[in-house]
């Protein structure tokens, strides 16, 4: 199964993971680049992930039902509400996703310390839905 990690692990990872058994985050953005650096397959629509928290535990199963590429200029409005964090116009999440994919991390995981983005950077839109949340699973019992 595809491990799904958002971000990286620390206070934003909880967030988007907390968003996402909520059921408050149901989209996601990634990289054309990212996806390339790493060598990884884009995400295809019907394919389930294990979604991993800071401590790299799955707590959930998502599918993915449609993944488009598109320039980041072309993000809709009801793709950035449905990333479940807050954001309400195009701009405020675009000033949100630019600030995290110039941050150090991600430019480090790119291994381009002056890594940018433009409005013709492609990106990756997934929208997924939740199959599973495995922190409510309930043991398993003996049935002796």
């Amino acid at each position: 199964m595809r491990i799904e990690e958002f971000a990286f692990p620390g206070p934003l990872r909880d967030q988007l993971v907390a968003a996402v058994l909520s059921g408050a985050k149901t989209s996601t953005t990634g990289l054309v680049a990212d996806y390339e650096h790493e060598n990884e397959p884009l995400p295809q629509a019907g394919v389930r992930s294990a979604v991993i928290d800071s401590d790299g535990e799955v707590v959930a199963v998502t599918e993915t039902t449609e993944v488009r590429v598109v320039a980041l200029a072309e993000v809709d409005l009801q793709h950035a509400l449905d990333e479940g964090e807050g954001c309400t116009t195009v701009a405020e999440w675009r000033r949100v996703h630019e600030g995290f994919w110039h941050g150090p991390e991600m430019r480090a995981a790119l291994g381009d310390p002056d890594f940018t983005v433009h409005d013709g950077t492609p990106v990756v839109l997934e929208r997924f839905r939740l199959v599973a949340d495995l922190r409510r699973a309930e043991p398993a019992t003996d049935p002796r």
